[in-house]
């Protein structure tokens, strides 16, 4: 039995650049960034004080105060993304989903905020003091639970934490559901919320971020000679992936189609990537071998590309070892620098942009290029996007853990 085709009928986001899908492809096409001081907090004691903040979103609006205040704002950030995805594959988000339909979701962290929060309760006022809602804002299931619940969604129902990987991970998990006739419908996406004063100063510690507190538009600079670290981002963004037969049967729009996954581990270091990005090499093979292609059919790799000087190093290295001579002669580009890094929703926006970047025939620049790594010469694109009639995109992510994830997009 052959595997069935698997679309993308539904887009939605809500990200630094902007709270939907065509406001933020503008931004990125256009080389803004979205990457600012901190607002949400005071960043007194902290020693990085900017992010990738979402803006201008109220979930007590949104949602209502009473429904916003049993969530996370990951949980926000969520369902306001889902709700846009089923909109734009034309399904009425009054109306159950039903038993046919599945979600996978990926997160890095998970409910952060409500975790310190709780904490912070805690140590102040006692055990008798935390938030009764605690435990369902913090776990990190809560925002794959909560989306379904909304929308009622019954069927197969995943979260997948393998740190900024997650949500490449959950793209390729639906793909598979849907391949092998699990179900014809799956809402899948990656939330992040943790620009929270804990977690910016636990990555600061490690020395991961960039701190040029001075000029945060300027801080990521993926493959640039002085990178010197990724930025903190939030945000959440969902896929409606659907069955070629569903899609058709009901009129709907294709965006695409995800055709290949690669899913590895480097089993080498907790925090930093295998020497020569061994474990991104064999996701990306495994990937275009799933998707039955060959590394000159890929017409754009949308880079994991975080700004860190081990990952921009590795990742160039694990291309030219897969790519060879083509490694020179393929498009390549990190929307992170306009973004930061979404952490476990970083494969979930990263897959849109391969979507929209190929049926728009428009490749996103890698902003903040200026002094090009003498480790790091491919084309990446460098600060302006560049027009090209594309078929096929790749999507790299890459997470602490030594979790590699690959996804194959094509336009037809």
């Amino acid at each position: 039995m052959s595997k069935r085709r698997v679309v993308i009928t539904g887009l939605g986001t809500i990200n630094p650049l902007g709270n939907n899908v065509s406001d933020s492809w503008e931004k990125l096409i256009n080389g803004i960034s979205g990457i600012d001081n901190i607002t949400s907090f005071d960043t007194g004691d902290l020693p990085v004080t900017f992010a990738g903040e979402v803006k201008n979103f109220d979930a007590n609006e949104y949602m209502g105060k009473q429904h916003a205040r049993k969530l996370d704002r990951s949980g926000h950030l969520s369902i306001y993304a889902a709700e846009q995805a089923l909109l734009d594959a034309g399904f009425n988000p009054e109306e159950r989903m039903g038993s046919n339909c599945g979600i996978v979701f990926g997160t890095g962290i998970g409910g952060i905020g409500a975790t310190e929060d709780a904490v912070r309760v805690y140590d102040e006022r006692g055990a008798s003091r935390i938030n009764p809602l605690a435990i369902t804002q913090l776990m990190p299931n809560s925002s794959t639970g909560q989306v379904a619940i909304k929308f009622g969604i019954e069927g197969p129902s995943l979260t997948i934490t393998t740190a900024c990987a997650a949500s490449a991970n959950a793209v390729g998990e639906a793909k598979n559901m849907i391949e092998n006739g699990i179900v014809d419908i799956v809402v899948v996406g990656g939330t992040e919320s943790g620009t929270t004063p804990m977690t910016i100063g636990a990555f600061a510690q490690i020395r991961a971020l960039s701190t040029k507190n001075d000029t945060p538009a300027e801080a990521c600079s993926p493959f640039d000679k002085n990178r010197d670290g990724f930025v903190m981002a939030e945000g959440s963004t969902v896929l409606i992936l659907e069955s070629e037969e569903s899609a058709k049967s009901r009129d709907a729009k294709i965006y695409g189609y995800i055709v290949g996954y690669g899913s590895t581990t480097d089993a080498h270091h907790i925090t930093a990537p295998a020497e020569g990005g061994e474990g991104a090499v064999r996701a990306m093979d495994q990937a275009l071998k799933d998707a039955n292609l060959s590394v000159d059919d890929v017409d754009y790799i949308n880079a994991h590309g975080t700004s860190t000087p081990a990952n921009d190093k590795n990742e160039t290295s694990a291309i030219k070892t897969l790519f060879g001579t083509k490694a020179y002669e393929v498009d390549i580009s990190s929307t992170k620098s306009m973004t930061g890094h979404l952490l476990g929703g970083a494969g979930a926006f990263e897959s849109m942009v391969c979507i929209l970047s190929l049926q728009n025939g428009v490749i996103p620049p890698t902003i903040n290029l200026n002094d090009k790594d003498e480790e790091c010469d491919l084309n990446y694109t460098p600060n302006n996007a560049v027009n090209k009639d594309m078929n096929i995109a790749m999507s790299n992510s890459f997470g602490f853990g030594g979790h590699n994830g690959v996804l194959v997009f094509s336009k037809t």
